[in-house]
């Protein structure tokens, strides 16, 4: 099968994802297979938080609409330019996906068919039915399709390549299960902020939107802060108050709650504004509701500590204090070369 028409494939699948907003959904005449597919994935989008009290309609919909602009002939385009797949010898490639935010293996199975191989699909319990849909109406946009894409129920075999993303702890159980296939193995990230106390309140809010966008459950969440020693957190907190709502979700109220009491029964000192916690602490990973974060004299002693565990960062946001961070409000928004854990899955694939 030619990349180019897997590309077009795509190209209307994002046609087709732009139809969906939290803002209402916008029936298209001109997308293909409207008819068959647009009232069930508005059926779907609605039935998502059932199935994962986690994936809201609004945080489904955010997802749906950053794939949607990533589609695009442009992105696409740029995207495939730095590779040569004209050699490439078809595999399969296994796929182990993690299910904390909605579509969170897209991007894996977006590489593996763009590059030529055979995809072999294991989904988590948590996000079962959203890729499926897409893979279904990638296929009615184009048969070709059918034989590249398996979804997996059992255990995951006959592939010849794999890439997994779970825990530090089920990481070591992929190392050993899949040391003798070509592979990448994902583990637990988390992005941070590094802020000077410059920062409007504008940057601020859009620092919310890096905290709080899937309730803090990825791994391109911000959860934890670098601040200067005396930092004060009032504007913070003003441009925090703009995501009260978020206590309104039972699930996110009930680890508010619960581990607000965690740290008062250890003594911890917090800054707590009904909604979020934070709390100083040395460690990357915060709880969900709380950020930690720690005081610095010298900015350049933070460019040296993140550089040393840089295996466990995923971002870093930043008004252009640190080289590469990203700008306050876009961590949810990677571009398509932005790649998981750095690693270029592109170049993976191209040399399996």
């Amino acid at each position: 099968m030619l990349q180019s028409e897997i590309k077009s494939s795509f190209i209307e699948l994002g046609k087709f994802l732009h139809q969906f907003s939290v803002d209402g959904n916008v029936k298209s005449s001109s997308v293909l297979q409207n008819d068959l597919y647009f009232d069930n994935f508005v059926n779907l989008i609605e039935l998502s938080q059932s199935h994962n009290g986690w994936f809201t309609p609004e945080q489904v919909c955010f997802s749906i609409q950053a794939w949607a602009k990533a589609l695009s002939y442009e992105n696409l385009t740029q995207w495939l330019s730095n590779y040569d797949f004209s050699k490439t010898e078809t595999k399969k490639v296994g796929l182990v996906l993690a299910g904390n935010i909605p579509l969170v293996g897209f991007h894996d199975f977006l590489s593996v068919l763009i590059s030529g191989h055979d995809v072999l699909i294991k989904t988590s319990s948590n996000d079962q039915h959203l890729l499926k849909f897409l893979a279904n109406y990638l296929i009615s946009v184009e048969p070709k399709l059918t034989s590249k894409i398996t979804f997996v129920e059992g255990k995951l075999e006959g592939f010849d390549a794999v890439i997994a993303t779970g825990s530090n702890n089920t990481a070591r159980y992929f190392e050993y299960y899949f040391k003798d296939k070509p592979s990448i193995i994902r583990k637990n990230r988390n992005s941070v902020a590094v802020l000077n106390g410059k920062e409007s309140l504008e940057d601020l809010v859009n620092l919310g939107e890096d905290i709080f966008r899937y309730f803090g459950l990825g791994c391109r969440n911000v959860s934890k802060l670098f601040v200067p020693k005396g930092y004060n957190f009032d504007n913070f907190f003003k441009a925090m108050y703009e995501y009260r709502d978020v206590i309104q979700y039972e699930k996110y109220a009930n680890n508010y709650d619960y581990n607000k009491a965690v740290f008062l029964m250890s003594n911890f000192q917090l800054l707590d504004n009904e909604f979020m916690t934070i709390k100083e602490d040395t460690s990357y990973s915060s709880p969900i509701s709380s950020v930690f974060y720690e005081f610095y004299e010298v900015l350049e002693e933070i460019q040296t500590r993140l550089n040393q565990d840089s295996e466990q960062i995923q971002c870093i946001v930043s008004n252009n204090l640190i080289p590469n961070s990203v700008s306050f409000g876009q961590t949810q928004q990677p571009q398509l070369w932005d790649y998981a854990d750095n690693v270029d899955t592109l170049d993976f694939l191209s040399k399996i």
